[in-house]
């Protein structure tokens, strides 16, 4: 009995019975590692260090009745940490992916694992007509439209058609821009979407195809109506700057007469 009273208290010490808690937040926001304790005993002493090196960055001594948060060297947790002084859980606010990597609770009675996985903030993606992709016939127009975002890491670029998917390109590690391609046609009533998103969060647009997506015979007339429109302001240039000349020879003119 004495044994097994031994190897109970080790594991209720030193063991990590639930492994590493993943936990995942987006940039900007703030995230509390739980430590799942209920109640503070009088004895207890609570410890949370970061990083590989074990850095401690907040404690909490009951018997010295003491709470303190600590900055790293590079300073990244600077007025950030909030530490409950009932639970021991502590609190990032305002992170950033340099917050991101794994942190370590330990306590007289367990110790817990964490790995913070920080995401970036997702733009809107951004959809455009690729006017050079058109018909001739104004019934049946096929249209080409170009899903892109700047500078993205870990997610996925995707085409849906109500709620199925059409296509779809992912990133990992790299930051980099991305394009998706949509063929549509022009009088299409489907509702089409262009979806960006990571793990835990997602940015949608909705392409407008009637605003998006013209015909060769729409395009033409519209590039007549601006020719026109520009050789009318030429025009009226024109008679403006021949008024003036004519203006000028009859001053003259009167002039020399007095004269």
């Amino acid at each position: 009995m004495f044994v097994l009273f031994c190897l109970c208290h080790l594991i209720g010490v030193f063991a990590d019975p639930d492994g590493m808690n993943s936990v995942s937040v987006t940039e900007g926001d703030s995230v509390t590692l739980n430590s799942d304790l209920t109640d503070i005993d009088d004895e207890d002493l609570i410890l949370w260090r970061f990083g590989a090196n074990n850095t401690l960055i907040a404690a909490i001594d009951v018997l010295d009745e003491s709470i303190a948060v600590y900055d790293v060297p590079d300073g990244r947790f600077r007025d950030r940490l909030k530490l409950d002084h009932q639970t021991g859980s502590l609190t990032i606010t305002n992170i950033s992916t340099e917050h991101a990597g794994d942190y370590q609770l330990k306590t007289n009675r367990m110790r817990k694992s964490f790995s913070l996985t920080v995401y970036a903030r997702l733009p809107v993606p951004v959809i455009i007509s690729n006017s050079s992709h058109c018909s001739s016939s104004s019934s049946s127009s096929s249209c080409s439209l170009v899903c892109s975002v700047l500078n993205v890491s870990h997610v996925t670029l995707s085409w849906f058609k109500g709620n199925s998917l059409l296509s779809s390109i992912s990133v990992s590690d790299f930051s980099i821009s991305l394009s998706l391609p949509l063929e549509v046609e022009y009088q299409d009533k489907n509702t089409y979407s262009c979806v960006l998103n990571n793990p835990i969060s997602n940015q949608t647009r909705h392409p407008n195809i009637t605003q998006l997506c013209h015909t060769c015979a729409e395009v033409h007339v519209h590039c007549c109506d601006s020719a026109e429109a520009v050789l009318r302001l030429v025009a009226t240039a024109l008679m403006g700057v021949a008024a003036a000349a004519a203006a000028v020879l009859l001053i003259n003119d009167v002039r020399a007469t007095r004269a």
